[in-house]
């Protein structure tokens, strides 16, 4: 089952769009990257979570995916580490794994995991110019075996530390900035990726002034 958030009557009612908001809000969906997403699969704690829309927000994606097919939905986020990130991002929450990568397929060209193995290849050695969906998995086990056998490959970050690994969060930044770099240098933040009816919607949900 996939559950979604809409934060429109909250946009609409309590933000008041002036000539100024619209055109940095405008500035934002200019630079949104809708060839690249992340994956949270089971991820328990609500301010991991919203600290990953804060960054998402930052690195310019606009759709989250939230799979939690071993633990309830979430029905809120931790509002102080994602600084009201949530209400500008489109959040799609899956209960069917199987479920939920469909719809990434759809819109994918590749899923990866950041799951430890003899075969997982190293974070700078991803192509994150082609339209990826990054899964991190929750804080005690990481990503499942289910998950992996349908994924397309597995990364790690380098580290050269005694403790070889990463908060989530933390995690995904370092992943979602190396994105960044990645795009930034093929010119992809200089263009306008999000149009048609994606676009129109978030327009109305973000309470943009009419055109005219």
């Amino acid at each position: 089952m996939q559950y979604h958030f809409s934060y429109k009557s909250f946009l609409t009612v309590n933000c008041i769009m002036t000539p100024e908001r619209n055109e940095r809000l405008t500035a934002v969906l200019n630079k949104r990257q809708p060839d690249l997403t992340v994956v949270l699969e089971n991820v328990f704690d609500p301010h991991n979570i919203s600290a990953v829309m804060r960054t998402c927000d930052a690195v310019g994606i606009q759709d989250i995916y939230i799979l939690n097919n071993k633990i309830p939905p979430h029905k809120k986020w931790g509002a102080k580490s994602s600084s009201s990130a949530a209400k500008w991002l489109s959040i799609h929450q899956f209960t069917d794994a199987a479920e939920c990568f469909k719809e990434l397929r759809k819109h994918f060209k590749k899923i990866y995991t950041t799951h430890l193995s003899s075969d997982a290849a190293g974070l700078h050695e991803l192509n994150l110019v082609e339209p990826v969906a990054l899964v991190f998995g929750n804080e005690h086990s990481g990503v499942s075996e289910e998950i992996i056998a349908m994924a397309d490959g597995n990364f790690i970050i380098p580290q050269v530390g005694i403790i070889r690994s990463l908060n989530i969060s933390v995690a995904c930044a370092v992943t979602l900035y190396e994105a960044f770099r990645q795009k930034t240098n093929a010119g992809h933040y200089d263009k306008v990726k999000l149009e048609g009816e994606k676009l129109n919607a978030l327009r109305t949900e973000w309470g943009f002034l009419e055109e005219g």
